[in-house]
């Protein structure tokens, strides 16, 4: 079946879609606060893993309490198998990028450069999905794009290759998020991102072993902040994954911003940290373009409703 009619059959439950987005946007950022607080002590691949492998706990509740899993007869196998663990290889890639730069830079400047995910949605979104996105569309995530690379500084004194990292991990999580999409309608939510976890697991303990292996956890309260990474991001991936699935990725793109004040504050708060010459005005161009996507959207379903 043609991506294009395979997407057009789907549901497209606009609003459900936007609140679990920015659900799953505040659990990441609580995910990354407790990542470069460990970071010190332990390494981006240590933590990958550990990461993935408590994140399996609200996958496997959430899976439990699935009732179309329930319904269906609580099949495991998949039709599409692959897709999930592409998904899973693609998002543990993402995962060692991401923890290795909220080590090396400002916890805002790595959030705020990950937001370029929005662009990276929209160029999946054609190939994978076979969306149509125009001009304007366009337009409004190059501009966004423009603000990522003020952020990134390329030019100044102050710019590292480990700005690169937390852009290589965007475009990871949006082929990731884009990839659920492509699942068969009847398959649930939870069992996607089991599966996707589970291959994210696997693959992050072998890529820990292959950099120098484990640190053995400082002491209990570590272990705790260990549980609460892997809680709020698997948590994070579940809400994300089912906003993925009841609407349109073009409708989320927008909202992966309200991330930027968030990471501001929280970085300020947590860690004493005021990159403000180097987030502004980049942080504007990259809402910007956000916002005219957004109004973009609200004009072309109103012309529709009418």
């Amino acid at each position: 079946m043609p991506a294009s009619i395979a997407t057009a059959a789907r549901p497209n439950r606009v609003l459900p879609g936007i609140l679990m987005s920015l659900l799953a946007i505040l659990l990441f950022d609580l995910m990354g606060l407790v990542i470069k607080h460990l970071s010190d002590s332990y390494g981006a691949a240590e933590l990958s893993a550990y990461r993935n492998l408590f994140g399996l706990i609200p996958a496997l509740i959430a899976l439990a309490l699935s009732r179309q899993w329930r319904d269906g007869g609580r099949r495991i196998r998949l039709r599409q198998w692959w897709i999930p663990v592409i998904r899973g290889m693609a998002v543990t890639v993402a995962q060692f990028c991401f923890y290795l730069a909220l080590a090396r830079l400002a916890f805002a400047t790595a959030a705020t450069i990950s937001y370029s995910n929005a662009l990276f949605i929209l160029v999946y979104s054609v190939p994978l999905l076979g969306e149509r996105v125009g001009l304007f569309r366009w337009s409004a995530a190059l501009v966004g794009f423009a603000g990522v690379l003020m952020v990134m500084g390329p030019g100044r004194d102050s710019f590292t290759w480990e700005a690169l990292l937390p852009l290589v991990a965007a475009s990871l999580y949006a082929f990731a998020g884009v990839s659920s999409r492509m699942m068969d309608q009847d398959v649930p939510s939870p069992l996607i991102n089991l599966w996707s976890s589970s291959v994210s697991a696997i693959a992050a303990f072998a890529l820990a072993m292959a950099l120098g292996g484990f640190t053995p956890p400082a002491s209990l309260a570590d272990m705790g902040w260990i549980l609460v990474m892997g809680l709020c991001g698997g948590s994070a991936v579940l809400s994300m994954v089912v906003a993925y699935r009841v609407t349109e990725p073009g409708n989320l793109a927008p909202f992966a911003y309200s991330g930027i004040p968030t990471a501001f504050v929280l970085g300020w708060l947590f860690f004493g940290e005021s990159p403000f010459s180097d987030l502004f005005p980049g942080a504007i161009l990259i809402i910007a373009g956000g916002l005219m996507i957004l109004w973009r959207e609200r004009r072309m379903r109103r012309r529709k409703a009418a």
